[in-house]
């Protein structure tokens, strides 16, 4: 249940991560350059037609004056015809199971043991909703010190779930399930001890409980911890030092951590270089999760072939969902791979529309205000309209 950093957490670890970097930012400012970005002319990517246009080559369709091969287009049918093949088509059909998708026999699975432990009916009920329930199963055991139980009550009492949302006592219970090693516990009561929320604030306690957590295997515990040994030893000693966690927390899918290798492995001296080639592959990991940090860092390292070869198709796609997620450096280098035509053909209200989004934001760019102001008033009009639409919607 407790896997996820919180986004005050993330935030935090975003700038300890920038700084141990030693000045390697974690994602490019409006004024950090794109090679190409930012030039004057505009860039071409495959080609470029003898008027000068920019155009995006490689598709193959009908918009672009390619033709379909020789008998691919389907003779038209009559009305008639039309419904009579439907309804002979429409059949009940067994499906297609996996093996025939793939085209190929697997071994067969080994069979599954027999689940032979106890079923814990607090939970279940917890799961399936019926929160009272899991309270009245749960607090029983959690009063005789089991420590499953003393989390789940304290989970209860800190969502207020079913019952009045009590901070304190969810503290409470947490320290309890803590005391009797549950490793989830342990996470969330470290947090409380260093927040001092609902309890007396301990850092060196916190710093304890982190670390006997992450080691028993909490994932964000793992990730925390690794942001601890940060903060205390800057530079790279610290990253090298949280490395090991950070691994671990990544492998177990939290997306800070596994933002957090393709930084250390790409950026720090020492690095092994099996490592150092799976730098992009952890950044998409933790792009794929939502993370809109790492989809803008992803699309940047795409159209610069930072990490590997450049994909200019793909860091347009990268940059433009992180945009849409609200990141306002996303929208605003979104703007600039309009104007030059990068990975996308040239659109100048899009572009235009980008750059109202980031400006109202508070992201200044210069040379796209030069841009903006240089488009024909019904294109400015239309930019404004469209940035007013996504930002109602």
């Amino acid at each position: 249940m407790l896997t996820q950093p919180s986004p005050s957490l993330r935030r935090i670890s975003l700038l300890l991560l920038s700084a141990a970097l030693l000045g390697v930012p974690v994602s490019l400012r409006a004024d950090d350059a794109l090679p190409g970005v930012n030039d004057p002319a505009p860039v071409v990517e495959q080609g470029e037609n003898d008027e000068g246009a920019v155009g995006k080559r490689g598709r193959i369709t009908p918009f672009n004056g390619a033709a379909l091969p020789e008998g691919e287009v389907p003779a038209l049918q009559s009305p008639e015809e039309a419904r009579k093949a439907d309804a002979e088509k429409l059949t009940p059909s067994s499906g297609v199971n996996v093996l025939e998708r793939m085209g190929a026999e697997l071994p067969a699975l080994p069979q599954e043991k027999p689940f032979a432990g106890k079923a814990d009916d607090a939970y279940g009920a917890f799961q399936r909703g019926y929160y009272l329930t899991a309270m009245e199963l749960a607090l029983p055991r959690a009063q005789l010190g089991d420590a499953a139980a003393q989390t789940l009550v304290a989970e209860i009492f800190s969502q207020g779930l079913g019952v009045a949302r009590n901070r304190k006592d969810a503290a409470f219970w947490y320290g309890q399930a803590a005391n009797s090693g549950d490793p989830a516990a342990m996470f969330k009561y470290a947090l409380l001890l260093m927040e001092g929320r609902d309890v007396p604030r301990d850092k060196k306690k916190s710093e304890e409980l982190m670390k006997k957590a992450a080691d028993l295997g909490n994932s964000s515990a793992q990730f925390n911890y690794g942001q601890l040994l940060v903060a205390d030893m800057p530079g790279e000693k610290g990253l090298k030092a949280a490395l090991p966690y950070y691994e671990k927390s990544a492998e177990q899918g939290i997306a800070d951590a596994q933002y957090a290798l393709s930084q250390i492995y790409l950026n720090v001296d020492g690095i092994d270089e099996n490592k150092r080639v799976t730098a992009r592959d952890w950044l998409l990991r933790a792009a794929r999760a939502g993370f809109d940090t790492a989809q803008l860092d992803l699309a940047i390292w795409l159209v610069d072939g930072v990490g590997g070869d450049r994909n200019l198709d793909e860091g347009f796609k990268w940059m433009l969902r992180a945009a849409r997620g609200g990141n306002v450096v996303a929208q605003n280098k979104l703007s600039h791979l309009y104007v030059n035509a990068i990975g996308t053909r040239p659109d100048p209200v899009e572009a235009a529309k980008w750059y109202v989004l980031s400006r109202r934001a508070g992201l200044k760019d210069l040379s796209l205000e030069d841009f903006y102001l240089g488009l024909p008033e019904d294109q400015q009009k239309a930019a404004l309209s469209a940035a007013n639409k996504y930002r109602a919607s």
